[in-house]
């Protein structure tokens, strides 16, 4: 089926997608229609999605914050044209739009939709809430570059970037995917995240992202443990590193070491994420890689060395003693 995307203003939007919205939410999910048109509505861009006839079927809009996000809500597709892909058409093309000038997407997902939302790399990321008396969840993609790529080199992939789920490997082979696949990992667990690297690389750890990442984890799940090890600690001493800050403050949850280099560490980064995800690295120095987010056997393996490296590592005491 060809389908067609026009975006516009609010100020421009034909009645035709309004009236989608008022058919939709209105009147088969009895949304309150004070709630259904709000301010944002004039901030948005509003997305028509229409057959090759012209005929309108489907709608949604999105707007971006200043922190980096793209956020896509009121996603509706008329009842008589579900069930034939046009609202994963028109959500991907969301997502492609957003792409390359947001770092991570939003939305909220009604409770039935989930699954819907998560065949296009988007992952639950708050406990279940109401909204015009609907169970929602709120989902994000946090690597909207490689997900959109993905959309035409790996259409079959069927649960993309999802912990638990999706069982191919993401190959790393540029800076910028490293970050982004981190996230999606991170920002998926419930118990675990085990790092190891030669150090804490400013560039890479030290971004605002990751520590809110760490943080949401140590705070909302009693039984997490983030453990961070690594070869040298000198830059985080000359320098404040936001994730250092962070175990410095949650000492509980978050503990930071040093490797003893009398025991042979291994010479390839990694980190692990609860029992299925693994982001590795071949080189200390060098991107190339790669990422799996249902990867229980590797995981295993890999946790089974860390364990043995933290077992003889030691606390930085230079870290313990700079003033907070």
């Amino acid at each position: 089926m060809t389908v067609r995307f026009r975006k516009y203003s609010w100020q421009l939007a034909p009645q035709e997608l309004k009236t989608i919205r008022q058919t939709v939410f209105i009147d088969e999910q009895n949304v309150p229609p004070e709630l259904e048109w709000d301010d944002t509505d004039e901030i948005a861009d509003h997305f028509l999605a229409v057959l090759a006839d012209n005929t309108p079927v489907a709608t949604a809009r999105m707007f971006n914050t200043l922190d980096d996000t793209a956020h896509i809500g009121r996603m509706a597709v008329l009842p008589e044209h579900r069930g034939s892909g046009i609202g994963e058409e028109l959500l991907r093309h969301l997502m492609v739009q957003a792409a390359g000038q947001v770092r991570n997407i939003h939305l909220s997902a009604q409770e039935h939709a989930v699954a819907f939302y998560q065949r296009s790399s988007f992952h639950v990321c708050t406990e279940p809430y109401d909204d015009a008396g609907i169970p929602h969840y709120g989902m994000r993609c946090l690597a909207p570059t490689l997900a959109t790529r993905h959309f035409v080199d790996d259409s079959v992939r069927p649960w993309p970037l999802i912990l638990g789920a999706d069982d191919k490997s993401w190959l790393i082979d540029s800076e910028h995917q490293v970050p982004e696949l981190m996230d999606s990992l991170v920002g998926q667990a419930r118990q675990r995240v085990w790092l190891y690297d030669r150090m804490l690389d400013h560039d890479l750890y030290d971004r605002q992202s990751f520590r809110d990442l760490l943080s949401w984890l140590a705070r909302h799940h009693r039984n997490s443990e983030v453990r961070l090890l690594i070869h040298d600690d000198t830059p985080l001493v000359k320098r404040r590193h936001r994730v250092v800050e962070l175990a410095r403050r949650l000492p509980s949850a978050i503990s930071l070491r040093l490797i003893n280099e009398d025991y042979p560490p291994t010479e390839q980064p990694f980190l692990l994420v609860d029992r299925q995800g693994v982001l590795f690295r071949h080189q200390f120095d060098r991107p190339e890689g790669f990422a799996g987010f249902a990867d229980s056997g590797r995981v295993k393996l890999v946790a089974e060395n860390f364990q043995r490296m933290w077992d003889t590592a030691r606390p930085s005491l230079e870290l313990r003693e700079l003033p907070l």
